[in-house]
C-alpha cells in the first residue's frame, strides 16, 4: 500500500505543479508573448495542437487525446509488469504518467497543450515545451538508465563468479 501511495503522490504532485504553472502562464502572458530569462532561455506562451514538438498537429484534438490515452494505458501496463525492487523505473513511470496526465488535461479541456519553455540562441531555437514534457522526458531517461545500466549492474553483482 505504501509502495503504491508513494508513486501516486509523485503523479499528483507532477500534475498539480504542471497545471499550476500553465495556469500562471495563461493568466499572466498573452499568446506568443516572450519573457527573456537568460540569453538562451525564455518563457514563451504557445499552444501546441500536436504532440511532442508539434508532430501530428493536423490531427483532431479528440484523436490525439485518444492516442495519448492509449499510450498512457500501455505505460501503465509496463509499469505494472515492473518488479517492485526497481524503484528508479517506478519513479520514471510515475513521472511519465504525471506528465502525460498533465498534457491530457490540457488536450481534453482546451483542445491544445499550453507550452511555455523556449531554449534559443540568436540563430537557433529548440521546440517550445512545458513542465509535463520535461517530466515525461526525465521519466523516460530514468527508465532507460535503470534498464540498460542499473539493472545490468544488479544482475552482474548477483551472478556468482565462476
Amino acid at each position: 500500500m505504501i509502495f503504491a501511495l508513494r508513486w501516486v503522490m509523485v503523479i499528483v504532485a507532477a500534475v498539480c505543479i504542471d497545471q499550476l504553472v500553465k495556469l500562471l502562464v495563461v493568466s499572466t502572458m498573452d499568446l506568443h508573448e516572450a519573457i527573456e530569462i537568460l540569453p538562451f532561455l525564455a518563457l514563451y506562451h504557445a499552444r501546441n495542437e500536436g504532440i511532442a514538438f508539434s508532430m501530428l498537429s493536423g490531427m483532431e484534438g479528440v484523436a490525439l487525446a485518444v492516442l495519448a490515452a492509449v499510450v498512457l494505458c500501455f505505460v501503465l501496463w509496463l509499469w505494472r509488469s515492473t518488479p517492485r525492487h526497481r524503484w528508479v523505473t517506478h519513479l520514471g513511470f510515475a513521472l511519465i504518467v504525471g506528465g502525460a496526465i498533465g498534457n491530457l488535461i490540457d488536450r481534453v479541456a482546451l483542445g491544445y497543450v499550453v507550452d511555455y519553455v523556449l531554449f534559443h540562441t540568436p540563430v537557433w531555437s529548440f521546440a517550445i515545451f512545458n513542465l509535463a514534457d520535461t517530466f515525461i522526458t526525465v521519466g523516460a531517461g530514468l527508465v532507460i538508465l535503470d534498464e540498460f545500466i542499473l539493472e545490468r549492474r544488479r544482475v552482474r553483482e548477483e551472478t556468482p563468479a565462476r
